[in-house]
């Protein structure tokens, strides 16, 4: 039974929720790799901290991390367990810096190598965090999602993001699943929002803020996320892959760049235009000779396809010309030998 304490706090979260709501029914990238401290801040209650995105497989994590970057960082896809690594996206306004770590969806039916991995840097990213995030389906919360939260230290502050509201036809669907999970899991804010639609991010920005210590920026203004080109590019291939292959293969695919060249792209009579041109070698591993085709596709045409809109995408990105080409090759079992994991960068991914 709650205590009277308990029940003002609850009554309290449950205005919150309600007025958020309420409202909710209403209504160029540069990369930099290395954070850098700034010596001063203009604002003296100016906040920041690391916050953990967890939640169980396909519940929105990484598409509600682009929505609040306005940028298309972390890849996505309908499949579950796109995100494989712990990915850092860097949200910066006047009052706050929020660097979010992303990462894969706890898995509690697949106990491979590859997902003992993942799991493990689920457990690691809520290491040391300021705050976490936990995103839930609207209307859903059922065994998983529970798991997920038991990894949580009780004394981590918890924004519960309540998330795919726009599927949710009117305001009294959330009302009493917001009450029922103000009873069971308890959490300073709960928030809906809608990653497709971008709703109720700014109310979600505002609840993890509220939780921040005051301390001045740890990256530069303009970073987004502390990984790599190099990475980017293969986790673009390998998004096509995802969304491009069938149900089953992509799960068993995973993308290398084996050679990166950086010059200036040449016009037709050989002169430097002085445009960049990133020439890119990537190799896709597959675990089977059979798996092979289906990612190649009749004459190649499948593979044809991923290579131009991965370079369509990274041209986007990292705003140069980009010479692409990709190599499917067999490794057999990858997802069960640590040394493969190891040289696919996903023991690495902390």
């Amino acid at each position: 039974m709650p205590t009277s304490k308990q029940s003002s706090s609850n009554q309290a979260i449950n205005q919150s929720s309600t007025q958020l709501i309420n409202a909710h029914f209403s209504s160029p990238i540069e990369l930099n790799n290395s954070p850098t401290a700034q010596p001063e801040t203009v604002n003296p209650n100016h906040v920041f901290g690391t916050v953990a995105i967890i939640g169980r497989p396909n519940v929105g994590k990484s598409s509600l991390l682009n929505a609040l970057l306005g940028e298309h960082l972390s890849i996505t896809s309908a499949k579950p367990q796109t995100t494989r690594h712990r990915i850092l996206g860097v949200v910066t306004q006047a009052n706050f810096q929020i660097a979010f770590a992303d990462t894969p969806g706890f898995q509690t039916q697949h106990t491979g190598a590859m997902n003992q991995v993942m799991n493990r840097t689920v457990t690691q990213s809520i290491t040391g965090v300021e705050a976490a995030v936990l995103v839930l389906e609207a209307g859903r919360y059922g065994l998983a999602d529970k798991q997920v939260f038991a990894l949580l230290p009780p004394d981590l502050p918890l924004i519960v993001a309540i998330n795919k509201t726009d599927k949710a036809d009117n305001i009294h669907e959330l009302l009493p699943f917001v009450q029922r999970l103000s009873e069971q899991l308890p959490a300073t804010a709960y928030v809906p929002v809608s990653a497709k639609k971008n709703h109720g991010l700014t109310p979600l920005l505002e609840a993890i803020a509220a939780q921040l210590p005051i301390a001045p920026r740890q990256f530069d203004e303009d970073t987004l996320t502390d990984r790599n080109e190099r990475f980017l590019a293969a986790e673009r291939i390998r998004e096509k892959l995802f969304r491009l292959v069938g149900d089953e293969i992509p799960f068993g695919c995973a993308v290398e760049i084996e050679k990166w060249e950086d010059e200036i792209a040449k016009d037709k009579q050989g002169k430097p235009t002085g445009i960049g041109l990133k020439r890119i070698f990537a190799a896709v591993w597959v675990e089977r000779e059979g798996h092979k085709m289906i990612v190649l596709g009749n004459k190649g045409e499948r593979m044809k396809r991923i290579a131009t809109e991965s370079r369509q995408d990274l041209e986007q990105l990292l705003n140069c010309k980009i010479y692409l080409e990709v190599w499917v090759k067999v490794r057999t079992n990858w997802r069960e030998n640590s040394s493969s994991l190891k040289s696919l960068g996903i023991e690495e991914s902390m």
